[in-house]
């Protein structure tokens, strides 16, 4: 007994120091955090509060969905004022976080919009001030339109497959890397298309029947299609080249990630690069975005992916990665309670091995298998969808942590700071 006794002991301290090494990431948004984050003093005050309620990683985001930087640059426009505050292009937040964040033992790191560039509530951004160009074009309800025009989308995006586009975003990842060289990670979030409906561009035509060796004959409709409904409402249709399209937005967004490795690596191999992408695969095709492994093939079970898709992933390219659990069901034992139904399968042509990928804990399990071991995976947590519920965060927070073996990311430090929610973070992770 007393042999029992101890082997417990000794297995349940190896899973305590297992999650106590484990990395805990806060990420600090552009915008929301643009004033907090303006002064030496204020920025001492929250990495301090950072450290002392068990975070070992901050992420500063400094380049905005506008595509303006939070640091002076030679290529994009420095985003010197925010909601009616204003800052100095002399003052580097980037040099000065990395130095008191230093000083605490905290790992830094940077966050860059990629293929963002535009707000369309403000109309503000380079897709409006300097390269228009460049915006995707959306198909959208059976019309193609610039995507500035949809003011009910405040995400502005560009058109990835643009090479142009391409060597602005190495640019300014090349740059960056080159300021600011003690840092320990930089992170690219979205890096992707807008959706579905992009980009049906000219360009983008042209581009893809080059790689498909496909003369497409009737464009967009061949790919994407609207029709109207009973009640008059317009849904769009897949087209009979629908798949093939699928993979070469994918193969464009693998491609252009070995290329944003190279050139990070190519200033300095120190440097971890990662990923920020949300984790319902089901349906990430919708953006285009294939972050599993090169080991994974989703065309034996998702309608949408070739016998090539597999090619198109991307997760042996990247050091760590962060999936956006955006979830909150908690575990697959919620999930049945919530249903009343277990092992409940909502996804067509799914099987029950994918019944839970839409709570906390089956949705890291799903994006476990998918990367195959090749990269740590940081189960990341939005924390404005648990409004009111602090107790149910806590649990997510706990979860998200227990579920992943690159540790936990929270998104973002405004709402821990507008909630007061420090105290159950710090509860939850120890």
């Amino acid at each position: 007994m007393k042999k029992i006794y101890i082997l417990l002991l000794f297995v349940l301290s190896g899973l305590l120091l297992n999650a106590e090494s484990k990395p805990k990431y806060m990420w600090i948004d552009c915008e929301a955090n643009y004033q907090r984050m303006g002064s030496v003093d204020s920025i001492r005050f929250y990495l301090n509060k950072i450290k002392e309620i068990g975070f070992t990683d901050v992420v500063m985001d400094v380049k905005s969905i506008m595509g303006e930087v939070l640091y002076k640059s030679k290529i994009a426009p420095f985003m010197g004022e925010w909601d009616g505050h204003y800052r100095d292009c002399d003052f580097d937040m980037m040099e000065v976080v990395l130095k008191e964040g230093k000083k605490l033992g905290l790992k830094i790191h940077a966050s860059l919009n990629i293929f963002a560039g535009g707000h369309n509530f403000y109309n503000r951004g380079v897709l409006y001030k300097m390269y228009p160009q460049w915006q995707s074009i959306v198909y959208w309800e059976g019309e193609l339109m610039p995507i500035t025009q949809m003011k009910w989308n405040y995400n502005c995006m560009m058109n990835p497959a643009n090479p142009e586009v391409q060597r602005y975003q190495l640019n300014i990842l090349k740059e960056f890397a080159s300021k600011y060289k003690k840092i320990d990670g930089i992170i690219l979030d979205r890096m992707r298309f807008d959706n579905i409906t992009s980009d049906f561009s000219p360009l983008s035509q042209k581009l893809f029947q080059e790689y498909s060796k496909i003369e497409v004959e009737n464009f967009p409709d061949d790919i994407l299609y609207w029709v109207k409904d009973d009640q008059g409402k317009m849904n769009y249709k897949t087209g009979k080249l629908f798949k093939e399209w699928s993979e070469w937005r994918a193969m464009v967004i693998r491609d252009f990630m070995e290329k944003a490795r190279e050139t990070i690596k190519g200033v300095n191999k120190k440097i971890d690069v990662g990923v920020y992408t949300g984790a319902w695969y089901p349906t990430y095709y919708y953006v285009g975005v294939n972050f599993t492994s090169k080991k994974y093939d989703p065309s034996k079970e998702f309608w949408w992916a070739t016998e090539n898709y597999k090619n198109t992933g991307y997760a042996e390219l990247m050091d760590y990665y962060m999936t956006g659990l955006y979830y909150t069901t908690v575990t697959k034992e919620d999930s049945d309670k919530k249903t009343g139904n277990i092992g409940r399968r909502d996804e067509p042509g799914m099987d029950n091995s994918r019944s839970y990928w839409y709570t906390v804990e089956g949705g890291s399990e799903l994006v476990k298998e998918i990367t195959a071991g090749v990269v740590p995976v940081i189960g990341s947590l939005y924390v404005e969808q648990y409004e009111g519920d602090k107790e149910l965060f806590g649990r997510a927070v706990k979860q998200a942590l227990k579920s992943n073996d690159g540790g936990l990311m929270i998104f973002d430090m405004s709402h821990i700071v507008t909630r007061g929610w420090w105290d159950v973070i710090e509860n939850n992770i120890k």
